[in-house]
């Protein structure tokens, strides 16, 4: 079974795709308002004393759980799945980012063109975590990967569900023009705009005062960051690492209760969506049962507390392409892998994970 390019996949699927599943998703807008709304009266409930102080941890929660829903909304906006117009997209999508603070074009150059278009690309893909050879020659990448990173049952690897979109995007920021994503103009604009939102979030802070922005800022970013995270890990994080862009095998979706796929727009449907990312997510599930018909031994898909289990168990260092690693520790595990998948490389000992299943996330923790 060889891989195959996005386009391929494309090509078989998009005839059989009803033509509404590509025109953009208007009413997810109306989430905007909902969450908008959602944020300002709680805040404003924590700025009056409304809220007693034992309430106060709970409020921080649906204000998190809005921070989450608006980027989910950003991601969705920003590929254009929503609205099409780009000055739109633009706007909608400063307003979404706002807690993180994440400038629109950033995201596009980040995560529309270069991780889209190089998933799981070991030293190309931001978001993949490093190779052996990465590894080896970056201290500062061996020490947030063995310290901070998720995996071998480290309890300071929650951090990064934690901080860890906050850090990434950060960190995008300021290597943005050492990584060639933006040019020196649209690098100085990008650092306005997450400057702006930064200066935002301070005046809130300086109007609040501090404790009460504990609650109405700093704790319910928490809580996005660990929303988020929650997918953005499970989405490659389990997979192989791959030269040729095959989203069956670089990808996983994962499966939640219908209430949680909702409020996320779908973002689990992963797989999905590095097929189709200009297509809106509420369509995902027709391309699933496309994918299932034609190609069901390769697609990859498992509950996402099953997922989250096997990042916490295994290494995050590829020593090669299918073989995840934690080296201070001497382990290895094997990646996910479509069923009776053969890469490019010699296959490792261990046998390849066919995970369309609860067993496939069973099978890779187990071995920790």
């Amino acid at each position: 079974m060889k891989s195959r390019s996005v386009s391929f996949y494309v090509r078989a699927l998009k005839p059989d795709l009803p033509t509404a599943a590509l025109e953009p998703a208007r009413s997810r807008l109306l989430w905007l308002p909902l969450h908008l709304v959602n944020i300002a009266f709680w805040i404003t409930s924590l700025a009056l004393g409304w809220v007693p102080l034992w309430l106060a941890a709970g409020v921080s929660l649906l204000i998190g759980a809005s921070f989450a829903g608006l980027t989910f909304l950003a991601h969705e906006t920003l590929h254009g799945a929503v609205v099409r117009g780009r000055a739109a997209r633009r706007v909608i999508g400063t307003v979404c980012f706002a807690p993180f603070m994440i400038s629109p074009r950033l995201w596009i150059a980040w995560h529309n063109r270069v991780h889209h278009g190089h998933t799981n690309r070991p030293g190309t893909d931001p978001d993949t975590y490093p190779s052996l050879a990465q590894y080896q020659q970056q201290a500062t990448l061996r020490f947030v990967t063995d310290h901070l990173g998720p995996g071998r049952s480290r309890p300071n690897g929650l951090f990064s569900l934690l901080i860890g979109f906050s850090i990434q995007s950060g960190h995008m920021l300021v290597r943005a023009r050492g990584l060639n994503l933006l040019s020196a103009r649209e690098h100085r604009i990008a650092l306005l705009e997450s400057g702006a939102a930064a200066l935002g979030w301070l005046t809130l802070c300086v109007w609040l005062g501090w404790p009460v922005f504990l609650f109405a800022f700093v704790f319910p970013l928490f809580v996005a960051n660990a929303v988020v995270m929650g997918f953005i890990l499970t989405n490659h994080s389990l997979s192989p690492q791959t030269d040729i862009n095959d989203p069956l095998l670089n990808s996983l979706s994962v499966t939640v209760p219908r209430w949680v796929d909702w409020c996320t727009l779908g973002f689990g449907f992963h797989v999905e969506h590095h097929l189709f990312p200009w297509m809106s997510s509420r369509h995902a599930p027709a391309v699933r049962s496309l994918i299932r018909t034609r190609w069901a031994e390769r697609y990859q898909s498992m509950p996402i507390g099953r997922a989250l289990l096997a990042l916490h168990r295994t290494g995050r260092v590829y020593k090669t392409p299918t073989i995840l690693a934690d080296l201070p520790a001497g382990k290895e595990w094997p990646t996910l892998l479509p069923r009776a998948f053969s890469m490019p490389e010699p296959m490792p000992v261990a046998p390849a994970i066919a995970c369309d299943s609860e067993r496939a996330a069973r099978a890779l923790a187990s071995q920790a």
